[in-house]
């Protein structure tokens, strides 16, 4: 079975499920986790979508999962009324649901309890072993669903309702990984810094430190990975337990804004003095290792009522070595056929605006990465080994540094040359 994943890291924790599923294990065709971010994303996978139809035989189809699929997380029979460029492909394409059944296994009585858990256990790890491993790493869901309803958000309504994994749920998936022989995992979520709160309003009252704290007493994975954080989630303790080397030094908050203002309009839970603290906080942070923190930031520019002034608090957010990379956006309206709260604002901003704003931040943000990777070049990192293949008798491989810079053969030196695919090894920026 072929794959395309759009974008989020929750599509790529259910691209493993549903690709090990039993109903795609004998169909033929491709997967395809889709995405409505934006417009743009949108129409980027229906082009695919089109795309990939002429290239398929007859008897392979087109099983397309996520956002667009849900209204509260169940697949929908008004799809093609939805997108109606696909209609033609109705024939071709299969509407797959948020997840394939899950593997239960009924325990008759408490005499057979030890009995059906070891089986458990033992198709669960044969399910691990077959599992299609499209990473090294483990993207580990550990929280679904929002209940904050940010003005600019499509998403919201696709997921559903905030809920979370119990914690020993967690661990085990991270142990049965584990035992496979794995080395990573990622931590992931639609508003994960929101785990064990009973709604994702409750801000302030994280208990994420607590899951961090019991994932590094119950296993012994050497490397552990958080995908995109709220910040308003985020408290000394959380930050306190990244300056262990086994949780690496990577921040991804979905800022949004640095205007408190703006902020306020897309209803979001803090300001732009909260998150310029955060931002010091976690730039100032001393790792066990030595190792520099970096900070990824998501941005929304040109959005309704956003002025000069109030997209230079966002601009110096960058500009003053706060943010090490950004996933920077113009402001989706959602005209696509579904939209977001905030397109019936009033002053709205133009698409010429937008452009220039955006080229504003992406100018300062080359300068701003590219000093981030000179100040790390001669340091030694840990890596773990992505791929390798061989290509004109050359070995070639790829890895990430602990904080998120990306290395290859010739960025990264190394001493021990016999190199293998999920191995974690030792060198040198360069």
């Amino acid at each position: 079975m072929q794959y395309k994943i759009f974008w989020c890291k929750v599509n790529k924790y259910y691209t493993d499920e549903w690709l090990n599923s039993a109903y795609l294990r004998d169909k033929e065709g491709i997967f395809v986790a889709s995405c409505v971010v934006t417009d743009q994303a949108k129409r980027k996978w229906i082009k695919f979508v089109k795309d990939i139809s002429k290239e398929l035989e007859y008897n392979e189809k087109i099983f397309i999962s996520w956002c667009w699929a849900f209204k509260r997380w169940d697949a929908q029979d008004d799809f093609f009324e939805i997108y109606p460029d696909l209609e033609y492909l109705k024939w071709k394409i299969e509407i797959l649901g948020e997840k394939p059944e899950e593997l239960k296994v009924q325990i008759v009585d408490s005499k057979e309890e030890k009995k059906a858990t070891a089986y458990k256990k033992n198709i669960l790890n044969e399910k691990l072993k077959n599992l299609p491993q499209i990473y090294t790493k483990k993207f580990l869901l550990i929280q679904w669903g929002c209940d904050s309803f940010c003005t600019f958000c499509l998403t919201v309504k696709k997921r559903g309702w905030h809920y979370y994994r119990d914690k020993d749920d967690i661990v085990e998936e991270i142990l049965e990984f584990e035992v496979s022989g794995w080395k990573e995992v990622v931590l992931t979520g639609i508003n994960l810094s929101a785990w064990w709160l009973s709604d994702t309003n409750q801000v302030w009252k994280s208990r994420f430190a607590e899951l961090l704290e019991y994932i590094l007493e119950k296993t012994t994975i050497p490397r552990i990975r958080i995908s995109s954080m709220w910040p308003e989630f985020i408290d000394d303790k959380c930050l306190e337990l990244f300056k262990n080397t086994r949780i690496y030094p990577h921040f991804h908050y979905s800022v949004q804004s640095g205007s408190s203002e703006i902020l306020k309009s897309m209803h979001r839970h803090y300001d732009g003095k909260y998150m310029r603290d955060l931002l010091i906080k976690t730039k100032n942070l001393k790792r066990e290792d030595g190792v520099e923190v970096s900070i990824w930031a998501d941005l929304i520019v040109g959005f309704p009522w956003e002025n000069e002034e109030n997209f230079m608090d966002t601009y110096n957010l960058v500009a003053d070595w706060l943010i090490t990379k950004i996933h920077a956006f113009p402001f989706s309206a959602h005209n696509l056929w579904e939209s977001v709260p905030a397109w019936i604002f009033p002053n709205q901003i133009n698409d010429k605006v937008k452009k220039e704003r955006m080229w504003e931040l992406e100018a300062i943000w080359d300068k701003i990465r590219d000093e981030f990777i000179d100040r790390n070049i001669w340091k030694t990192f840990e890596v773990l080994i992505e791929s390798v293949k061989e290509e004109n008798w050359k070995t070639k491989w790829k890895w990430w540094t602990q904080n998120y810079i990306e290395a290859d053969e010739s960025t990264f030196e190394i001493t021990d040359w016999n190199i293998k695919r999920n191995e974690i090894v030792k060198g040198i920026l360069k």
